[in-house]
């Protein structure tokens, strides 16, 4: 990938009576950064940047681990996954966890239990696969055991996969591919990276990654290309490489922003190229978004700056073939009122806070291609539920408010209207798309 930043080089003199721009969220003395492969992918251009849009410089990673979804959806949305627990009603207190499928591409979402003699350990993870099992990962002492569960009638189906011995292991996002699974197992100075279904003879170590990897982030559909934040084995800033599978785990710079800078790519549409990025190269955490091959700047829009929360991208619109700013991107909004949801679009710079239904798990969600919104809920009511959200028109300020509790406006502009500023490109990363290598 080759992105770009823009440094503001409008002349400022004092007593000459020239037109000195707003005062920029770039950071002072940014340099340009070396192009290590020297070199672009040849990707399509996207949109320049909408009049009067602020533009910044690339910016750093999330300091803090985005929160976990509570449901775990598969890459196309037909089935999710969660770990559930029955609760005594007498006593008003969870008894024994375990886990549950949900079928969410017939006519009516349903949800199937899926346990088994003995309860599920709390901390245990849960993945669906497309053809309808839900892989299990559980700490057994010093390893991780590996299953698959499938309902056969009444009961439960196990299908045990083999184990990994390490300290601490997680799994990926589940693969586009549906039929594979990957975890990361995190050590000193290394990351393995496991295949621990969909291979021929259970759990498989594919590579060990220089550094300290986590995250994870499907660039492609075919479940090749995988976006990881790693940190240098030896301590330094968080930067987003991306890893081939298809090539031996092989290891290019996705984001490379300022030296000092930490930067984690948070989710990505390989529909459009879209990318949600958190970065604290401004100076501080910022979410901001970008386009895998593009030239132009990450953008950092003010309408994503929400005081008292904490904002998380979770699901984008996809079929937008080449048209990222025309993608609507889902948020989960954290604060003392608890979590709601925001839909906000790169070309519509507004972001529109709706009330979630009751019972939502927080954080899951999927698009439809027309733009429409599902959140999967479950209350005293329903067991199983997805409310369906139509994205809101940005062509008209939106009159909605927030919930309450919420921030005090529905809807705020991205930015001032500004005239754009004489600007110069300084690449920060490379597109893992060419052969390249990168060096530790």
């Amino acid at each position: 990938m080759t992105a770009c930043a823009i440094e503001d080089e409008t002349a400022e003199a004092a007593g000459t009576g020239e037109t000195v721009e707003p005062e920029s969220d770039e950071p002072d003395g940014a340099e340009e950064a070396p192009d290590p492969a020297g070199g672009a992918a040849e990707l399509p251009e996207p949109l320049g940047p909408a009049p009067g849009e602020t533009v910044l410089p690339m910016p750093a990673p999330l300091l803090v681990p985005a929160p976990v979804p509570a449901l775990t959806l598969t890459a196309d949305g037909a089935y999710a996954a969660r770990l559930t627990a029955a609760r005594d009603a007498a006593a008003g207190a969870e008894t024994a966890w375990y886990a549950e499928r949900w079928t969410l591409d017939g006519p009516e979402p349903y949800a199937v239990p899926l346990p088994l003699d003995q309860p599920e350990e709390a901390c245990s993870q849960v993945l669906p696969l497309a053809d309808g099992r839900v892989l299990i990962r559980r700490r057994v002492a010093d390893r991780h055991t590996f299953s698959l569960l499938y309902p056969t009638g009444p009961g439960t189906g196990e299908l045990p996969l083999g184990a990994v011995e390490c300290a601490e292991l997680t799994l990926l996002p589940p693969s586009p591919d549906g039929v594979s699974a990957y975890a990361l197992s995190t050590g000193a100075s290394s990351t393995g990276l496991w295949r621990v279904a969909g291979g021929a003879f259970g759990p498989e170590h594919l590579a060990d990654l220089p550094g300290r990897c986590s995250g994870g982030v499907w660039l492609d559909r075919a479940g090749r290309l995988l976006a990881l934040d790693r940190e240098p084995a030896g301590g330094g800033p968080v930067k987003a490489v991306a890893v081939d599978l298809g090539r031996g785990a092989e290891m290019t710079p996705l984001l490379q922003i300022a030296p000092d800078s930490n930067d984690r790519l948070l989710l990505a549409d390989p529909d459009s190229g879209l990318l949600l990025i958190r970065s604290d190269a401004p100076g501080h955490d910022r979410l901001g978004w970008g386009v895998l091959g593009s030239c132009l700047p990450v953008r950092f829009p003010e309408c994503l700056r929400l005081p008292d929360v904490a904002v998380t991208p979770f699901a984008v619109q996809p079929g937008q073939m080449l048209m990222p700013e025309s993608c609507a991107v889902a948020l989960r909004i954290d604060g003392a009122a608890g979590s709601w949801a925001g839909i906000w679009r790169p070309s519509g710079r507004r972001l529109h806070q709706l009330a979630a239904p009751e019972g939502w798990l927080a954080g899951s969600g999927s698009w439809s291609r027309d733009g429409v919104l599902g959140l999967p809920y479950a209350n005293a009511d329903t067991a199983c539920a997805v409310a369906l959200l139509t994205a809101p028109s940005d062509l008209e300020p939106s009159a909605e408010t927030a919930p309450a509790g919420c921030a005090e406006s529905g809807t705020q502009p991205s930015a001032a209207v500004t005239h754009p500023p004489v600007c110069r490109p300084v690449p920060l990363g490379q597109a893992p798309l060419m052969r390249r290598t990168a060096s530790d």
